[in-house]
């Protein structure tokens, strides 16, 4: 496996071919975005993450426009309980009035990034705030422990004295379930490692940094410690794959490795060194997003050079060829947060 450098320049092409006036679809056949499938707010909460990090980036308009088109996604998706609906057919009728926890989870950490961005037109803010009020009542009421992880994620962003107890009381119940669960050399907040798995150490080091407590950032690294002897047990990353997943006492699944993991993961390794300013974190998000360059199992680059799209997962056969929204959205958060690295 040869060496690989982090590209430095970003083709967006596929974000606008994805993208309608209602939001990013979901899935794709190929390179061709697949209306059969619809909208998600998932997709379009990670999406407004992505754009905000554009328009910070790049300060082109275009950006700004996908700002306002995600914004009103999330405003739209929001039902009168204040939670949020999730799948949406391609006619723009929503196909349940709520959607997982873990969307609601991502919705917040979207929602808590977007009003603490600079960037963030007020008007926008404004009206993401509305939403988050009247989300935030729900937040104490999560079982789902992604749930509660993307909901630290977003409400960390904000710095408030007002939200700084939500976050301990979340983070407490994560470190709960983590004590229940670890079991000698298994180090892990369940039975089985599967999906999203970054968010779950990186939600406890956000807490560290906001509250200060010390079980927060010592449950943080121990756990991120043993996902990585998972994940870079062959010396470049390699996510548990989706087909079947981790279970404690079994082997890990090889294949399909999902591009959701390898931004997941970055990310956790972000927050590990703002929380700790350890620089050997800085490397290893880097690892990680070398996964869609082409440093993997198959030795494949992830990403499609003709329109910046990202191809849906490696399989023991090789590239899934479809590019949907959530591997996009993934590719392009993990290519503008460790690009940014100063070296």
């Amino acid at each position: 496996m040869g060496q690989l450098s982090i590209s430095r320049s970003l083709n967006d092409k596929y974000i606008f071919r994805l993208t309608d006036d209602t939001g990013m679809l979901q899935h794709s056949k190929h390179g061709v975005p697949n209306p059969a499938y619809g909208y998600t707010t998932d997709d379009n909460a990670r999406a407004l993450i992505m754009a905000v990090l554009l328009y910070e980036k790049y300060k082109d308009e275009k950006y700004l426009d996908l700002i306002y088109r995600y914004s009103s996604f999330l405003l739209h998706a929001q039902n009168e309980k204040g939670r949020f609906r999730n799948f949406m057919s391609y006619d723009r009728k929503w196909l349940e009035e709520e959607g997982s926890e873990d969307c609601f989870g991502r919705c917040i950490w979207a929602l808590g990034f977007a009003i603490s961005s600079g960037c963030t037109p007020h008007d926008v803010k404004n009206a993401l705030k509305y939403v988050l009020e009247k989300a935030l009542p729900n937040a104490v009421l999560l079982d789902s422990l992604r749930g509660k992880a993307y909901s630290i994620t977003g409400l960390a962003y904000l710095g408030d004295e007002n939200v700084k107890q939500l976050i301990s009381v979340m983070a407490e119940s994560i470190c709960r379930q983590y004590d229940s669960f670890r079991d000698g050399d298994w180090k892990w907040f369940e039975n089985i490692v599967a999906y999203s798995n970054g968010v779950l150490p990186r939600a406890l080091f956000a807490a560290y940094r906001i509250t200060g407590d010390e079980r927060f950032c010592s449950v943080a690294e121990e756990s991120l410690e043993f996902l990585e002897g998972l994940t870079f047990k062959n010396g470049y990353f390699k996510p548990v794959g989706c087909n079947g997943w981790f279970l404690k006492g079994k082997s890990p699944a090889q294949y399909d490795e999902q591009p959701v993991e390898a931004c997941e993961t970055a990310l956790a390794y972000l927050e590990a060194y703002e929380a700790t300013g350890k620089k050997m974190y800085i490397q290893k998000a880097k690892e990680c997003h070398l996964w869609y360059e082409g440093r993997n199992s198959k030795d494949l680059p992830l990403v499609d050079a003709n329109t910046g799209g990202c191809f849906d997962g490696l399989t023991n056969e090789g590239v899934n060829m479809n590019m949907g929204a959530e591997s996009l959205v993934s590719y392009v958060i993990s290519f503008l947060k460790v690009s940014s690295i100063e070296n």
